[in-house]
């Protein structure tokens, strides 16, 4: 067991050590948001309100956790810990107003009923619009540079994976400007368990949420299957239209997990 635990210390001695302790802060956070949706009794839309935190500090300390293993094969550390602050900062932000939503009973998303919520919602959107330009912006040093140190099937399952991640990034705006993410009834039908997909009708967050983690799937992949660029290029192909066919089935209203869509019945 000690030694599971030095080889673990030794592989991410020399990774992002910012991005791991926020990853790190993420997934304490959403373990405490975790025992306060099993003994809270706020609830938001019929669910406990906790239960979005949850899914945010997740997913974005797996975002984290992701781009702390990938940033080091950049040249230029510099460029890199800005993007980093900017990381920290942005989605800090976002969690913290989540959370305060999550702790006043409130909608966090689409959610402009009062002053208050108004301000939050402009301000999480600004966040993510200054992550996402970066986001791109750091896709371009991948692109430019032109040694790694890292295989040239790796380095190409990142772009690509990277660029599917920012397309499904841009995609959530298409929920913002719906005002919602249901296709074929109103937010807060029934769900799957954890994620809340709606059971019965589209839900946008599918492609959203498959979409982004192509940033985790498709170098995974990679490494367990891929022999050169064209297996690389192959798996990127199969994966993304997997995703667009997730988004395509929500724009006609059905389930992910049932396939018709009966508000058309």
């Amino acid at each position: 067991m000690t030694l599971i635990v030095n080889d673990l210390f030794a592989y991410f001695k020399d990774k992002n050590e910012p991005l791991l302790l926020f990853t790190l802060l993420c997934f304490i956070g959403g373990f405490i948001c975790f025992i306060l949706s099993r003994y809270s009794t706020i609830q938001v839309i019929g669910m406990s309100a906790w239960t979005k935190p949850l899914k945010f500090f997740i997913s974005i300390g797996i975002f984290a956790f992701t781009m702390a293993l990938y940033l080091v094969y950049l040249d230029n550390q510099r460029l890199v810990n800005i993007y980093c602050r900017n990381f920290m900062v942005c989605f800090s932000a976002e969690l913290i107003f989540i959370t305060l939503q999550a702790a006043r009973g409130r909608k966090s998303h689409y959610n402009t009923e009062t002053p208050i919520d108004r301000v939050i919602f402009a301000l999480m959107g600004l966040a993510l619009m200054v992550i996402l330009i970066h986001t791109i912006f750091i896709i371009t040093l991948f692109f430019t540079q032109k040694h790694f140190n890292a295989s040239d099937e790796m380095i190409l399952a990142i772009r690509l994976s990277l660029i599917i991640t920012v397309l499904f990034m841009l995609q959530g705006f298409t929920m913002i400007s719906l005002f919602k993410h249901t296709i074929g009834a109103e937010d807060g039908t029934q769900g799957i368990p954890v994620l809340n997909w709606s059971k019965n009708y589209g839900d946008l967050r599918v492609a959203h949420f498959l979409g982004m983690h192509a940033l985790q799937v498709i170098p995974f992949l990679t490494l367990i299957l891929a022999s050169s660029k064209r297996d690389v290029y192959i798996i990127s192909i199969i994966y993304f239209s997997f995703v667009i066919f997730t988004l395509v089935q929500a724009y006609q209203g059905k389930s992910f997990i049932n396939q018709q869509a009966p508000w058309k019945v």
